[in-house]
Formats: structure tokens, C-alpha cells, sequence
């Protein structure tokens, strides 16, 4: 990959390679165990949901339609909570299920289900095609949902993350002449890990695009939908209603949690879809389980109460994640920027940053920064296969730590940015000497 770099003297790389191996060894000797390589809501934001815990269900174990809630069935969920949500996600209480605690496992189970079963508009089981399958990925993206299509062998066709979205003429063009395309992942809102919002016009492309595969489907993980960062959440097109106006009802599965509003490990966890996709999930959910936590859902409803309280636990949240992105952007502005080639995005929503380093350093910076005991992303994480051919990405989690210690570990970050590009620059320095 051909890059402008910098043009520094030897004498100014030589300067600053000789303060920053100070600095590194000085970050060596007090022997850091820190991580901060995950998404982690901090103390402070779980704090936030405590009552969930200490109030427990003082009044009683029954919902309005009268289920008591510690005992099996009702697959699809409380009425109640689906009623709540129904308004951020955007379809209709009766073609929502809440079930579980992670809207990965409902992904999981989706394709699991697709696997053995088809979807409702497939000829045969996705495993049974000849030649396999394949899902489309934006790159960089979420390594779960990655590891989701390793995990099924489902070939992944890697799309460039643009500004508002991923390349859609080039998605228009895959999917239209290949039939082994049956998904794509999409974050569409505050995309992990670029914080990106896809456009209106990507939007109504997705949900337009004739496509080879009658049975393609959008993975629509729209973990981030109320989690904006900035003075203002920014506002997406409803994926179903588009997709409903241009005759692709089936198109979209739309997943959704709470886990990143109350607590992430006993949230609940939302897939929204047609009717006919819902009753197929459903179809096999009644095989896999005898029913939801319908108690944790029962606790959620009554802690979140209404739409009004939901945004205002979110604007909570939103006091605590703000100052952390800020301070990303101020300390790599103030360490990184005569590195013109080095450049990082600056989300208004969502839990994570995309840094772009100097080709060929991210890996080095990644090892520099675990030799002073600090964990803080995975090289090719954010790319299929943990591939990244330019060894150039990395992923910024600002959010568990507090404020003082994420601005030592940015600095410490910083370090080994510094380190590995001046040791490069010098690098081609001398080979052009």
C-alpha cells in the first residue's frame, strides 16, 4: 500500500525516538496490568441500574395479562416490555420477541436456524447449497459477528466502511450476480468500531437492491440505537418500513438489548422482524427452550418504567461516556498529530474509536503496549478472519476505565504509537540514505 509519510530530518526522528524510549522505559518500570481491549460499561454506569438488584420485585410475579412470570413458556416475551420498546425499535409489540440476555445469541440462533432449517423463503438448508455460502462484511467492523460466520464456515466478502456506510455500489453489484450471498452484517447506527451512521441513502439501498438470493437477509444489529454520546442522537430510517415499501418485508432481522442500559449480564436481548420471520423464530425457539427469564424482563420493565425514564438513564450515561471520547481525541490530538498519516474517528454514539496507524505498526504498536503490561485492542480484530492486509487498524474501548486512569493509559498508548512510527520512519530514514 503505497502512503505518504511524513518528511522528518534524521536529526528530528533521532530527537524524538531518543525522548520516547525514555518515556517507554519509564512506563516499563512500573509494571502496568491494565485492559481495556473490550466495550466494558464502567462501575459508575452499572451503578446506574443498582435497583434492579436491590429492589428485586417488591409488588408481585404476575404481568398484566396475568403470567406468572417464574414459570415456563411465553416464548415471544412479556407484552408489556415488547410495548415499551416497540417505539425505539420500530416495529409493532407483535412482531417483537424479547428473549435472553444477549442479542448475539439471537443472532447466533438465526443462523444456526437458516443452517439446518432455511428461512421461510429458502429452497433448501443454507448448509445443503452446493459451494456454500457467504455473508457480506463492512470492514472494519464487529468481530463477533465475524466469528459467528468461522464458526458456520460461511465464507465472508469484505466491503470498505465508508463515511455514511459501507460501499453500497459495490454491496449492489455482489449481491445482484451472486446467489451464495444470503446476509450481511450491519451496524447501522454508531457503527463498531468507526462510530459511523449509514445514510438514508444506504438505507433505502439495502432495502431495495434486487439481490440473487431470494432468501438474503440484513443482520440488522442496531446495538447503539439510543446510545448517542453527542448533544443530539442522531436519527436512522426504519430498516423494516423501508424495506416494507419497496416489497422485501423479510428482509430485515432487526436486533436490539438493554444490556448496554442496565446491566450486561442480565439484560434482555430484542428480535424484530416480519411476521413470518418472527413465527420462524419462534418455530424453533419452542424446540431449544422451554421460555424466556420472564422475571428479569418483569424487573426491566418496572425499573425502566417508561420511554421518559429510558432517555433520561441514557442521558446518565451519556455524562459518564462523553468526557472519555472527548479525552481520546484531545490526548491523540495533542501526541499524534504531526503524524499526518495517523488519523482516528470521532463517534457521536457507541462505545468505540477506530484508530488508523502507519501501515505495518499496528501489530508492532499492539506488542509495545503489552510489553508495559496495557491490553487495549486485537490487531486485524475488526477485519474477517483477524486479517488486516495493511497491519494498520486499531480499536480505542474507552469506556470502563475512569477518567484519570484512561488518560494514563492514552498516554501509554500513545507511547507506543510513537515508538513504533519513529522506529519506522527511521527505518526508511536509513534505507534511503
Amino acid at each position: 500500500m503505497s502512503i505518504n509519510l511524513p518528511k522528518f530530518s534524521s536529526k528530528f526522528i533521532n530527537h524524538h525516538l531518543s525522548r520516547i524510549n525514555s518515556e517507554f522505559e519509564y512506563f516499563r518500570n512500573l509494571e502496568l496490568d491494565i485492559n481495556i481491549s473490550r466495550g466494558i460499561p464502567a462501575l459508575n454506569q452499572l451503578a446506574l441500574s443498582q435497583a434492579l438488584l436491590d429492589e428485586s420485585l417488591k409488588k408481585s410475579y404476575f404481568n398484566e395479562e396475568g403470567i406468572d412470570c417464574r414459570n415456563y413458556g411465553f416464548h415471544q416475551g412479556l407484552i408489556e416490555l415488547r410495548r415499551l420498546f416497540s417505539p425505539l425499535i420500530g416495529l409493532p409489540p407483535e412482531q417483537i420477541v424479547a428473549h435472553g440476555n444477549s442479542s448475539l445469541t439471537l443472532m447466533f440462533e438465526c443462523v444456526a436456524q437458516a443452517w439446518q432449517q432455511g428461512m421461510i423463503d429458502s429452497d433448501q438448508p443454507w448448509s445443503q447449497i452446493e459451494g456454500g455460502i457467504s455473508f457480506i462484511c463492512a470492514v472494519p467492523g464487529y468481530d463477533r459477528h465475524f466469528a459467528i460466520c468461522e464458526y458456520f464456515d460461511i465464507r465472508m466478502i469484505s466491503v470498505p466502511m465508508l463515511e455514511n456506510g459501507p460501499d453500497i455500489e459495490l454491496i449492489k453489484s455482489l449481491v445482484a450476480n451472486d446467489s451464495s450471498i444470503k446476509g450481511m452484517w450491519c451496524v447501522p447506527k454508531y457503527s463498531n468500531p468507526t462510530g459511523i451512521v449509514y445514510s438514508d441513502k444506504i438505507i433505502e439501498t439495502l432495502a431495495s437492491m434486487p439481490t440473487a438470493a431470494k432468501d438474503f437477509r440484513l443482520f440488522w444489529d442496531n446495538a447503539y440505537m439510543i446510545h448517542g454520546i453527542a448533544d443530539s442522537n442522531d436519527e436512522i430510517k426504519n430498516i423494516y418500513d423501508v424495506c416494507l415499501n419497496y416489497g422485501n418485508e423479510n428482509r430485515a432481522l432487526v436486533f436490539a438489548s438493554t444490556s448496554k442500559m442496565t446491566l450486561p449480564g442480565s439484560g434482555v436481548a430484542f428480535l424484530a422482524s416480519s411476521k413470518n420471520n418472527i413465527n420462524w423464530w419462534l418455530k424453533g425457539a419452542r424446540i431449544r427452550n422451554v421460555g424466556p427469564d420472564k422475571v428479569n424482563q418483569l424487573k426491566q420493565l418496572r425499573f425502566f418504567k417508561d420511554i421518559d425514564h429510558i432517555m433520561e438513564l441514557m442521558a446518565e450515561h451519556q455524562k459518564i461516556l462523553k468526557p472519555k471520547f472527548d479525552l481520546v481525541d484531545k490526548i491523540f490530538s495533542e501526541r499524534l498529530k504531526k503524524f499526518v498519516v495517523i488519523s482516528w474517528t470521532k463517534p457521536r454514539g457507541g462505545y468505540f474509536i477506530s484508530l488508523n496507524v502507519i501501515p505495518g505498526t499496528a501489530s508492532i504498536i499492539v506488542e509495545l503496549a503489552k510489553q508495559l503490561g496495557v491490553i487495549f485492542s486485537t490487531p486485524g480484530s475488526c477485519f474477517p478472519y483477524g486479517l488486516d492486509e495493511n497491519d494498520g487498524q486499531l480499536r480505542i474501548a474507552p469506556s470502563f476505565p475512569d477518567i484519570e486512569s484512561l488518560e494514563f493509559t492514552l498516554q501509554v498508548i500513545c507511547s507506543c504509537i510513537e515508538k513504533a512510527s519513529f522506529e519506522y520512519l527511521n527505518q526508511i530514514d536509513s534505507s534511503n540514505s
